[in-house]
């Protein structure tokens, strides 16, 4: 046996060692995870490129690149502006259209990843998020459609939807009848109650409430003393936004019967943990990601440490723990 492959087995009984006894599954809208990590949309592209870098079968699943009917480029550069907490992005769902993501972008991830993966799905009417559900809805590889009513990059339509109860159901029904695939709706936090929101998105048909998406920012440029963003505003995430997204994630939890998957600053196996007791079932990571490729590797790995500091033997029994 060689030097590297010796390393390997000591690697992988060292894995196995810190996994026992400890059951990090759980089952989200009746599919069952092998833990509940998930890369947030955005950040992750459309898998196979972080395959590069590891293994990434050892995840849930992974939310792809937020998907539109037609072709995008995005929005004007420049499109990141750094804070200290985080960033604020307003890239405006670049992605080559929903035709070829099933044709180009979803072969290449079979190659590298074994498990059903989740769309991610944008629009601009309510047409559009039918036609690309049609479109993605013959995709095997598609376990869950994640419908974004919340994107803040965008003109007519993304954020706009998630905003008003009325148009937020209204989404989800016509949707719900194009599809017989799971249907999380991803809800933005600029709202005054994001619970009514969501529940009239479990009334019209959703199986599952995602959130939060980035919540609205700015930075300025002290030098030329405009805007830094070129679309002046844009999605501002990171580990600043985490305390306000637990308390939607908690909120929510306790006003719909559906799962809640939460995101929102999430950078630690302790904030997995954090999210699971205030209601989530399954958790996002999302900037992280931008910041440490190995970030989702790295909690997955970290879980069990977690847990047994938390005195926990299975995720799934925490799910709400912390409801009052």
């Amino acid at each position: 046996m060689t030097e590297k492959s010796t390393a390997k087995t000591k690697d992988s009984k060292a894995k196995a060692s810190r996994t026992e006894g400890k059951n990090t599954a759980v089952t989200l809208c009746g599919i069952r995870l092998d833990n509940p990590v998930i890369p947030a949309s955005g950040t992750f592209g459309y898998g196979y490129e972080f395959a590069q870098y590891y293994d990434i079968n050892c995840l849930g699943t992974f939310s792809f690149k937020g998907t539109t009917l037609e072709p995008r480029f995005g929005n004007p550069t420049p499109r990141i502006a750094e804070c200290q907490s985080g960033l604020i992005n307003s890239v405006g769902l670049q992605n080559p259209g929903a035709h070829a993501v099933v044709s180009e972008e979803l072969p290449k991830l079979a190659k590298v990843f074994k498990k059903k993966v989740m769309a991610n799905v944008s629009g601009f009417s309510k047409e559009d998020y039918v036609e690309t559900v049609k479109i993605l809805e013959a995709t095997e590889q598609i376990g869950w459609l994640e419908i974004n009513i919340s994107c803040p990059n965008v003109h007519g339509g993304g954020m706009a939807f998630g905003t008003d109860p009325k148009a937020a159901a209204e989404i989800t029904k016509a949707v719900r009848g194009v599809t017989k695939k799971p249907l999380i709706i991803k809800l933005t936090p600029n709202v005054t109650d994001i619970t009514e929101i969501a529940k009239a998105c479990e009334e019209a048909g959703a199986d599952g409430i995602s959130l939060i998406n980035t919540m609205l920012g700015m930075r300025i440029d002290l030098k030329t003393k405009r805007p830094v963003i070129a679309n002046t505003m844009g999605g501002y995430s990171g580990p600043g936004v985490f305390p306000v997204a637990l308390r939607m994630v908690y909120q929510v939890a306790r006003a719909v019967k559906i799962p809640v998957v939460g995101l929102g600053g999430v950078s630690s196996a302790e904030n997995v943990i954090e999210m699971m007791l205030a209601g989530a079932t399954a958790v996002q990571v999302g900037s992280a990601n931008l910041v440490n490729p190995y970030a989702c590797r790295d909690i997955v790995s970290d879980l069990p440490r977690a847990m047994r500091k938390c005195g926990i033997g299975t995720l799934e029994k925490i799910i709400g723990a912390a409801q009052l």
